[in-house]
């Protein structure tokens, strides 16, 4: 237990009183008759058979696996599913459901291997004083395996979180469906999926995963809104590195198959990764902090210092007066939201496109940025879909969009052709098209071609749309352009000279009202948060139907 007395939380002023306060001093405090009846109480319980057995019984869930199963999974750098919870959740505001559930196999020797629990701890608690529904695995139970009432715990904690309209959180570490059950477990993974696809929308759900997560496992992660991952103890794969070999020949590790870097930085399966167990769920504190309980509710104000009027004149020459150089769109975003607090969400995958929340005034907004500094931040693939699926979650929970353009265009070539840039470059079309939340938009450099037209312009229903200065609006480059409409004259230096000043700055987009102001970069966080108050009262609706067909 020597790494529980490293991560524990410091024990505040009110709780260093209770602790050193002396029994007479409580009985003085409390009065004589209640602390009467707590003492018959207790005795009650020691002398009532049945009480014990109850007492008994909720120690062995507690228990899990046993003793040694959990020093195990401390010798792995990890922590228990009740430890995680305790570090998650606001100190003793978990609730536990379901905590004497045991399995019904009757088959292949299971009746006589029964844990209390079944490998889940489900129930709710408060994240900063605010409701969350919860399930983590049990590995020393079991393995963590997922047997039908295991999924009936997990069912029944995301049932409570619809009704209440609140979020869901799972932390992950399983290895998989309990084989002995057969199609009891696979049916319990199917009833979770479908919950799954219930809640989109309704209320946020996160996964955390801390340890394996293999086979049917895995789709219950895909449909949740983020997925975050352990580098190191988690993986996520749908078939292990045993059968890739048996299959394909193919030797591959656990990592190198399904691991953090894997799913963060080339697949986009997962978000974010974090070094160890603590470090994960500190951050899940934070990140829920920025989400609403449900689309119900908007997302917390949280208080800030930063003013509303805060003019940051470094904006006015961050963007390179050279048009090829690039800069950090991570530094506008930072000088311009509260308190330069910028929580990216994956900050390795596709990383010539940024998205993350942050504040304005104490409000939460999604950002949306092209990043000139990785491939000038070009629209491919991999960057249409990582933005489109989060301005679809910023939009179903009613959170306002900031996007910063500074966009070349889409990336030409046959890879991204025959890969289907069209399709994918059209999830992100659709995605700002259809969104109904507040929209503002601040072109810093350049917006060209269809590329102009996806990045939340003006047609796409933009609440308010800004450029700065350095702004170039035009259907490509002005060296591009000029040789193709002057392609046999001789004088095109002055030709793009005649073609920069026509077209490839802010002014003919503005006057064209595609625009609704030219405004100076160091002005942007004070005009933003304006907006954002006028905004607040939108109501915007999209015409009735079933649902719409997004291109997949």
């Amino acid at each position: 237990m020597a790494l529980l007395s490293v991560i524990r939380r410091p024990i505040s002023a009110r709780g260093l009183t209770a602790l050193t306060t002396t029994p007479s001093l409580v009985r003085r405090a409390v009065p004589a008759f209640a602390m009467q009846a707590r003492l018959q109480s207790a005795a009650a319980l020691k002398t009532n058979p049945v009480a014990q057995k109850i007492e008994k019984k909720r120690q062995e869930a507690k228990l899990g696996g046993g003793e040694k199963r959990i020093e195990a999974q401390h010798n792995k750098g990890k922590l228990t599913a009740r430890e995680r919870i305790e570090l998650l959740v606001d100190a003793g505001t978990f609730r536990e459901y379901d905590a004497f559930v045991e399995h019904q196999c009757e088959d292949f020797g299971m009746p006589n291997t029964r844990i209390t629990g079944d490998g889940v701890v489900t129930g709710h608690g408060k994240i900063n004083g605010r409701t969350v529904y919860l399930f983590s695995q049990d590995f020393t139970a079991f393995g963590g395996s997922l047997s039908k009432t295991h999924a009936s715990k997990i069912c029944k904690v995301m049932d409570k979180a619809m009704l209440a309209g609140a979020p869901v959180i799972g932390l992950n570490d399983s290895g998989g469906a309990r084989i002995q059950e057969g199609v009891d477990s696979l049916a319990g993974y199917a009833d979770i999926f479908q919950r799954n696809v219930m809640a989109s929308g309704v209320v946020p759900q996160i996964s955390l995963i801390m340890g394996p997560c293999a086979g049917g496992a895995v789709y219950s992660p895909a449909l949740t809104d983020f997925t975050l991952m352990v580098r190191d103890t988690s993986y996520l794969f749908v078939t292990g590195p045993e059968v890739v070999k048996a299959v394909t020949n193919e030797n591959v590790t656990q990592e190198e198959l399904g691991g953090s870097k894997a799913h963060t930085a080339k697949s986009g399966v997962a978000h974010l990764a974090f070094d160890n167990d603590v470090e994960a769920l500190a951050k899940l504190r934070d990140f829920v902090d920025f989400l609403p309980l449900s689309n119900r509710e908007p997302a917390p104000c949280r208080f800030t210092a930063d003013p509303a009027n805060r003019c940051d004149r470094a904006l006015d020459t961050i963007v390179p007066t050279d048009s090829t150089k690039a800069y950090d769109m991570k530094d506008v975003v930072a000088r311009i939201v509260d308190d330069n607090h910028f929580f990216e969400i994956m900050p390795d995958y596709a990383r010539n496109m940024i998205v993350g929340f942050a504040r304005l005034d104490g409000k939460t907004v999604g950002v949306v940025g092209n990043q000139p500094l990785v491939s000038s931040g070009v629209l491919d693939i991999n960057a249409s879909v990582k933005a489109a699926r989060f301005v679809r979650f910023c939009d179903a929970f009613n959170i306002p969009l900031l996007t910063l353009v500074d966009v070349p265009g889409f990336l030409p070539g046959t890879a991204q052709e025959h890969n289907g840039i069209i399709r994918h470059g059209a999830k992100l079309l659709y995605a700002y098209a259809e969104a109904t939340v507040p929209k503002l938009t601040v072109i810093t450099r350049k917006a060209y071609g269809g590329a102009y037209d996806v990045m939340s312009s003006k047609h796409l229903r933009g609440d308010v749309n800004y450029a700065w200065p350095t702004a170039e609006i035009a259907v490509m480059g002005a060296k591009g352009a000029v040789e193709i409409i002057f392609r046999k004259q001789a004088n095109i230096e002055e030709r793009v000279a005649e073609y920069t000043d026509k077209f490839a700055n802010p002014l003919p987009a503005a006057k064209r009202g595609f625009l609704d102001d030219i405004i100076e970069p160091s002005q942007t966080r004070s005009r933003l948060i304006e907006d954002l108050t006028i905004l607040e009262g939108k109501q915007l609706k999209n015409p009735a139907k079933k649902h719409g067909n997004i291109p997949l």
